[in-house]
């Protein structure tokens, strides 16, 4: 258990302990079970509606009831192939598997015979950091050799795939079929593939066709409780001497529709006070605040886009949500070009995620970056 507290409760990055999460009970008790009784989760929900918090949180708990589980985490959205997979794969794995850098070093001698390890240390802490590196034609060798040590382990293991769907766009086919062909023989270990493109992870795991094929339980991440979220704000402006109005922070939560980063976002803000929050005015200021610190950036991300791109942006922004895209109506509002330049700027925004498709019709996805196209 970490000593430190953090000095502002309402974290918008990391995971830090039970006290700075907010409810997701039912979830974590459902993700848990499933787990310990060898069923694999799907997790799906839009970026930054917190996922990546429940899956560390889930960790926790597990780590909790028994110290000798081991849980593995990490992040694919950067990777590109099949290589880049691997490589953190098998840096994120002996990294937890074994108990110190010595025995990992020969375990690395015994099964990781196609890669190069290179040992250093962090400069900060001084702790051993063992890194690995693979050339492109022996990935698939590689790949089978990470597996081939995690089943000799014989440990009990969960190991979490975040933004799973990444896997889709790999230039190496097959690699779908190669990764449940290890995975369906790991009885030690469950996993947890996350994923925030929704379409994608639909089709890896829910389409006939596809490898993954009702290999997992399916579950999609909703919006935290409005009034539990309240009273998890207000217990913590408490314990600082401060209140938050449930005025104020019912503002927030429907202002964002309860999509968690950005009511973390503004409470992390309005926290930095030290004040009572009780009336709106504050929740603007703080809104202000970053809406202006953003400003540059969001100019410059605009420079990388045509009129036509940036006039649809700033007019879904304007009306929220767009249920037709392509109607006249919505074109002729805006002065937009005929449907099908419409069409082509929207397949780059959505591909870029700068627009995403929900149930309900097309949004800015980030929901700061729509305010500001807004003014």
């Amino acid at each position: 258990m970490k000593k430190n507290k953090p000095y502002n409760p309402f974290l918008i990055a990391g995971y830090y302990s039970p006290d700075y999460f907010c409810d997701r009970e039912v979830e974590t008790a459902k993700i848990i079970s499933a787990l310990e009784n060898d069923r694999n989760i799907s997790l799906m929900s839009p970026r930054r509606f917190g996922k990546t918090g429940l899956i560390h949180h889930v960790f926790h708990q597990i780590a909790m009831q028994n110290k000798d589980n081991v849980c593995i985490y990490f992040d694919i959205y950067s990777t590109q192939n099949l290589n880049d997979f691997v490589k953190i794969f098998a840096e994120s794995v002996l990294g937890k598997v074994d108990n110190n850098v010595e025995k990992a070093m020969k375990h690395f001698a015994a099964f990781f015979k196609s890669f190069r390890p290179t040992l250093s240390y962090d400069a900060l802490s001084g702790q051993p950091e063992l890194s690995v590196k693979i050339e492109t034609e022996t990935a698939d060798k590689s790949l089978q050799e990470v597996f081939a040590y995690l089943k000799h382990t014989n440990k009990r293991a969960y190991i979490a795939i975040d933004e799973f769907q990444q896997i889709a766009k790999y230039p190496e086919k097959g690699t779908e079929a190669l990764l449940r062909s290890y995975i369906q023989f790991l009885p030690n270990i469950k996993f947890i593939f996350a994923g925030s493109r929704q379409h994608l992870m639909s089709e890896i795991f829910l389409s006939a066709k596809r490898p993954f094929y009702q290999s997992t339980q399916m579950m999609s991440l909703g919006m935290i409780n409005k009034s539990e979220y309240y009273r998890f704000a207000n217990l913590h402006f408490k314990k600082n001497g401060f209140t938050i109005l449930q005025e104020c922070f019912d503002f927030i939560y429907e202002k964002f529709e309860g999509h968690t980063w950005y009511v973390q976002a503004i409470l992390n803000r309005l926290y930095e006070y030290r004040n009572n929050i009780d009336n709106i005015g504050i929740v603007y200021y703080a809104l202000q605040e970053l809406l202006e610190e953003n400003t540059y950036s969001y100019q410059e991300l605009l420079n990388a886009y045509s009129d036509v791109q940036i006039n649809l942006l700033r007019a879904t922004a304007k009306e929220k949500i767009v249920p037709q895209i392509n109607s006249g109506d919505f074109i002729s509002k805006y002065k937009l070009k005929n449907a099908s330049s419409v069409s082509r700027a929207l397949n780059r925004l959505i591909k870029n995620e700068l627009i995403y498709k929900t149930e309900k019709g097309y949004i800015v996805y980030d929901r700061f970056f729509s305010l500001w196209l807004e003014k």
